[in-house]
């Protein structure tokens, strides 16, 4: 999972015409860690999708942008506008993952 580690990093990887994903989190979220754990073989399956990650507190501006309020929260982009997103209360496991990107994507 690529790290958008800027404003600019994060408009540029939204916007083009192909579904992305960008991962919100912070370092602090013990949600996040376990996430970690279990998203690497989610990512193979979905390897033609660009995956991103975003750490809200390193760039607020664009977890402001997307009402990000808990983590980790998924969101899938396409045009630079969010098409879907799994938010924290719902991404504890792979199954709901899965369950999401088969139905989003």
């Amino acid at each position: 999972m690529k790290a958008l580690r800027t404003y600019d990093d994060y408009r540029k990887a939204v916007r083009g015409n192909d579904a992305v994903i960008v991962k919100f989190y912070a370092d602090w979220c013990p949600d996040c860690a376990i996430f970690n754990d279990f998203i690497p073989p989610i990512m193979e399956e979905y390897r033609y999708i660009k995956w991103f990650e975003l750490n809200r507190d390193e760039v607020s501006q664009a977890a402001d942008e997307n009402d990000i309020g808990g983590i980790p929260d998924l969101l899938i982009f396409r045009k630079g506008a969010v098409t879907a997103r799994l938010g924290a209360h719902n991404a504890g496991t792979s199954g709901r993952v899965r369950e999401f990107l088969k139905e989003n994507l």
